[in-house]
C-alpha cells in the first residue's frame, strides 16, 4: 500500500470543521420501520490490541468478549448481540490480523478475519486516534470496497490537542472513503450511544437473526474456557508466550452447579511453571478469579478444576491448531 495516496485537496478549516461536527453531532433515535424489524451484521476490525473487544462489550452492554493488555487476547469470532425496539445489532469481534509470526494459530486467526468481513452491512474500523502504522494498513487493505465502512477513532480522550488531527484525518480520508469519522473513547457511554445510532441507519429491514434477550451466540462452555484464559493471560502477564491456551475437558450442568475441568495447554516446562506459580498459588488465583466470574455468568454455583499440560510446539501445527478448537 503506498504511503501517500492522493486524494482531492482539502482545506484545514474544512477538516476542522468535520472533526466538530463528529464530535458534536447526535445521532437521532432509531426510527422504526413501518414493516417491522431491522437488523445487520457489523465487523468490528483492526489490528491487534487496539480494543476492539473492550468496544463490543460496551456496545452489547455486557461482557461477552474477554481483555488483557497481551495482544492475541481474542481469538474466535464472537458475535455479540445488542437490541433496542425494532433494531437488533449484530456485531462480530474478530482476532486482530497478525502479520509479525506465520504460524499456524495466527494463520487460523487471519483467517477468521478474512471471514468475518467478507459477508456484512457495516464495518468498524477502530484505530487508536491520531496513530496509523503498518499492522493498521494491513487491516485496512482487507475491507471490502462497496461495505460501507466506519472510521473510529478510539481512545480520543487521550488526545490533549484535539486540533492537530485534522491533518490525521486529512490522510485517513485519503487512505479509505470513510462513510463516517467517529472520535470516540469505547469507555464513554455517551459515545457508545451515539455509535449505535449511526450504525443504525445500515441495519436493513429484515427478521432478526436471534432472540430479543440474546446476547451472544456463544455456548457457556466457551465462555469458560475464555475466561479461564482471560485470567491466564491478566495474571502472569508478558511472562507467557500468547501462545498458550485453556481446553475444556468437561462441562457438565446439574441443576444449579457447574462441573467444569479445564486444562491450560503450554508449549514448554517452564511455562508450566510460570502458570502454577509458588507453591500452586498463580493457578490457584487464576481458578478462584475463573470460578467467581462464571458463577457471576451462570447464575450457578461452580465448582471448576485446572491442570496444565505441555504440547510442544502445538501452535504452529495445523492439525493440533484445529483440534484445540480454532477454525
Amino acid at each position: 500500500m503506498s504511503t501517500e495516496p492522493s486524494s482531492p485537496a482539502q482545506s484545514p478549516q474544512d477538516l476542522e470543521a468535520m472533526l466538530a461536527q463528529a464530535l458534536t453531532s447526535r445521532a437521532a433515535a432509531p426510527a422504526v420501520p413501518a414493516q417491522g424489524q431491522r437488523c445487520g451484521l457489523i465487523a468490528i476490525v483492526g489490528k491487534p490490541n487496539v480494543g476492539k473487544s473492550t468496544l463490543l462489550n460496551a456496545l452489547v452492554g455486557q461482557k461477552i468478549s474477554i481483555t488483557s493488555r497481551k495482544a492475541q487476547t481474542t481469538r474466535h469470532r464472537i458475535t455479540g448481540i445488542r437490541t433496542l425496539g425494532q433494531a437488533q445489532y449484530v456485531f462480530v469481534d474478530t482476532p486482530g490480523f497478525q502479520t509479525r509470526h506465520g504460524n499456524a494459530l495466527n494463520r487460523s486467526l487471519n483467517k477468521t478475519v478474512l471471514g468475518a468481513v467478507g459477508d456484512v452491512d457495516l464495518v468498524l474500523f477502530v484505530v487508536e486516534a491520531g496513530q496509523f502504522n503498518l499492522a493498521d494498513a494491513k487491516v485496512l487493505g482487507l475491507l471490502p470496497p462497496k461495505v460501507p465502512a466506519l472510521l473510529i477513532a478510539n481512545k480520543f480522550d487521550q488526545i490533549h490537542r484535539r486540533s492537530e488531527l485534522a491533518p490525521w484525518l486529512r490522510d485517513m480520508q485519503a487512505r479509505h472513503d470513510f462513510a463516517e469519522f467517529v472520535p470516540m473513547s469505547a469507555k464513554n457511554a455517551k459515545d457508545i450511544e451515539r455509535l449505535l445510532g449511526l450504525c443504525d441507519k445500515y441495519l436493513p429491514e429484515q427478521p432478526w437473526m436471534y432472540g430479543a434477550d440474546e446476547l451472544t451466540d456463544r455456548s457457556e462452555r466457551f465462555m469458560a474456557a475464555e475466561i479461564v484464559r482471560e485470567k491466564l493471560f491478566r495474571l502472569t502477564g508478558d511472562e507467557l508466550p500468547y501462545t498458550s491456551t485453556v481446553i475444556i475437558d468437561k462441562y457438565e450442568e446439574e441443576g444449579n452447579l457447574r462441573r467444569i475441568a479445564a486444562t491450560i495447554v503450554v508449549e514448554r516446562d517452564n511455562h508450566k511453571g510460570m502458570v502454577i506459580g509458588d507453591k500452586g498459588e498463580k493457578l490457584k488465583r487464576i481458578g478462584t478469579e475463573a470460578r467467581q466470574e462464571l458463577e457471576s455468568l451462570t447464575g450457578s454455583k461452580v465448582f471448576l478444576e485446572i491442570w496444565v499440560k505441555v504440547r510442544s510446539g502445538w501452535a504452529d501445527d495445523d492439525a493440533r491448531v484445529r483440534a484445540f478448537g480454532y477454525e
